[in-house]
């Protein structure tokens, strides 16, 4: 058992040996400049929560904020079609950015994703790294449907995982990121303790996944905390702010 820990530390340690702290763009949508902020800030990962009403799928937090004219189209996938297209099959001028769209599916998982694939199937060559490298990956969160049915769906369809899940190597190759709640592990009152939160990266790691916790307090002092605890992407709905404490932490390393 000692030896398998220890595996597992030195796995965990050269996972994050290579990799810098991201930015995940929580409810990227309630921003005044939904997508563009987020891609000036280079953020790895743009969050949009969604439900599937009357045949749309339309961006929003609850289903009482929810309007016909704030679509998953609109807001985020013409859009960045667009972007492509006006940087010669990238994201960015900068063909080296990649970043992720992070669907939040807030209820009828089963149903939303067969709405996904519809979406995106035509689409690959703007969401598929198969077909395209530089294409934006979807990764699904929320309501993810059955695990044992991830193996079945295509190639750009990716999932956001738990780290105390069961996974076979199937389910496990479809996970894009292990993510869970901050406050399952911390509370206000313990926020200099990060033991538990680097049980979970390491966990995370151990599967060579990124991981991020959702829900923490967004400021400096908890930025640095995960930062520390070994988390490879922070949850922000403050990513300019967050930006900048990542760039100042650079500096003075």
């Amino acid at each position: 058992m000692r030896r398998i820990c220890s595996l597992l530390l030195l796995v965990s340690f050269l996972y994050s040996a290579t990799a810098q702290v991201k930015i995940h763009a929580h409810n990227d949508y309630a921003k005044p400049n939904p997508l563009f902020d987020a891609l000036q800030k280079n953020c790895y990962s743009i969050e949009a929560d969604v439900f599937l009403i009357r045949g749309n799928l339309l961006v929003a937090h609850t289903y009482k904020e929810a309007r016909r004219n704030k679509t998953l189209s609109s807001l985020y996938i013409e859009p960045i079609i667009q972007l492509f297209k006006n940087n010669k099959g990238a994201i960015s001028a900068d063909s080296t950015y990649k970043t992720s769209l992070v669907i939040d599916i807030k209820d009828n998982g089963t149903e939303v994703l067969k709405e996904l694939i519809l979406i995106f199937e035509p689409l690959r060559f703007y969401f598929d790294r198969s077909v395209n490298p530089a294409a934006v990956q979807i990764i699904v969160s929320g309501d993810r449907g059955p695990i044992a049915a991830w193996k079945d769906f295509p190639s750009y369809i990716y999932f956001d995982g738990r780290p105390f899940e069961e996974y076979d190597q199937p389910a496990l190759d479809k996970i894009a990121m292990i993510s869970d709640n901050y406050f399952k592990y911390l509370s206000k009152s313990n926020i200099g303790d990060i033991i538990k939160l680097k049980m979970v990266v390491e966990k995370a790691h151990s599967f060579m996944k990124p991981v991020r916790f959702w829900g923490s307090p967004d400021q400096e002092s908890v930025w640095n905390l995960l930062r520390i605890s070994g988390a490879d992407i922070i949850n922000t709905d403050k990513p300019a702010d967050c930006r900048a404490f990542l760039n100042s932490n650079i500096q003075k390393n």
